[in-house]
């Protein structure tokens, strides 16, 4: 009997231990994160719909007081972004074009963001149900997110190996399939970044060496549609053909398209009628010689192949050489990023009337 209650006791030592082992994984892992006065992050992240798979190459600087960059390029077309947070403001940056825009905005505390680690602790510490399990060399931590424009994501993993550093993020849907993937491949906790790291300033292009442009150009529309303050310094171009997009709400059809010509080129018009009506602008991007800032009443919202603007009731964005700007006060935000991330170079549409 005494054999019996000796062996029961080490069997509850022992699940005791595992089960203080995983524990301390969340906290050892918390505790690091909460004490890092900067990072310096890189990797990358795909992102998939359902027909495609996009991949960015990834880098994300922290400072300590809610100081963030983040970098991404497209693999696919070279085509850069820049997430800047200083202590003012936000801005999406899009050094190619020389144009910004600006957020007043909660970014990134309001939403889970796979790449930013203050995020992942913030993801863990809201899920009391969170889970965490250990296979091989690594401890995996699954928490629910909170993408308030995307409600297609349900889920994430976070992957740590045995020293608790993130390696990898899979953020899934509903249907457990993997919607994003961020992998990280060098991380460096103690990067010694400066205020001065996080300005705006630094991705100012000038127009001729020794020409020193500053970032006063500021747009008060909320829209890639709309005209610039200063547009005797634009290019001009053209769309040659009407890009539509393959994914329109049930019972809404194209009633109207028009192409208009304006200063800087030409612009298309599409109006879509019925149960869900909107507009889709289309026109050139267009590099600017000095610093666009475009104030917008939004949040940032990560698309399949860019970052674009999106409020409630409009959503801005720029990709392939195309500035869209898609505008509605029915259409949800779910609904707004199928719609962008459906246009391709394709005449076709879901209907006509």
């Amino acid at each position: 009997m005494k054999k019996l209650l000796v062996i029961f006791g080490i069997l509850l030592l022992l699940c005791g231990c595992g089960n203080a082992s995983k524990e301390n994984v969340v906290k050892d892992f918390k505790k690091s994160v909460d004490n890092i006065k900067s990072y310096k992050l890189t990797g990358n992240m795909e992102i998939s719909n359902d027909e495609e798979t996009f991949t960015y190459s990834l880098e994300a600087y922290y400072l300590k007081n809610d100081y963030y960059k983040v970098r991404l390029v497209n693999q696919t077309n070279n085509h850069e972004q820049i997430i800047l947070k200083d202590s003012e403001n936000i801005y999406v940056i899009t050094p190619s074009l020389n144009k910004s825009f600006k957020f007043q905005s909660e970014w990134p505390s309001n939403s889970s963001q796979a790449y930013l680690l203050g995020s992942l602790v913030k993801d863990i510490d809201n899920d009391v149900n969170n889970e965490i399990t250990e296979k091989d060399d690594e401890y995996i931590i699954k928490t629910k997110v909170n993408y308030p424009n995307n409600g297609d994501l349900k889920y994430q993993k976070i992957y740590l190996d045995k020293n608790k550093l993130v390696k990898k993020v899979e953020v899934f849907n509903d249907k457990d399939i993997v919607k994003i993937k961020v992998t990280f491949d060098k991380i460096d906790l103690k990067a010694g970044l400066k205020k001065n790291d996080f300005q705006l300033s630094d991705y100012v292009k000038d127009e001729e060496p020794g020409n020193e442009t500053t970032p006063n150009n500021e747009n008060t529309c909320s829209g890639s549609g709309c005209e610039n303050t200063q547009e005797e310094n634009k290019q001009t171009g053209s769309i040659e053909s009407i890009i539509y997009p393959l994914y329109i709400p049930n019972n809404t059809y194209l009633t109207s398209s028009e192409k208009v010509e304006t200063s800087m080129g030409n612009r298309v018009i599409l109006t879509f009628s019925g149960d869900k009506n909107f507009v889709l602008i289309e026109e050139p991007t267009i590099s600017n010689t000095s610093m666009e800032i475009i104030p917008v009443y939004g949040e940032p919202l990560l698309l399949s192949e860019t970052i674009g603007a999106i409020s409630a009731s409009s959503l801005s964005w720029d990709v392939n050489n195309i500035s869209y700007y898609l505008a509605s006060t029915e259409l949800s935000s779910d609904e707004m990023q199928l719609i962008a991330n459906s246009l391709g170079n394709s005449t076709l549409v879901s209907g006509i009337k």
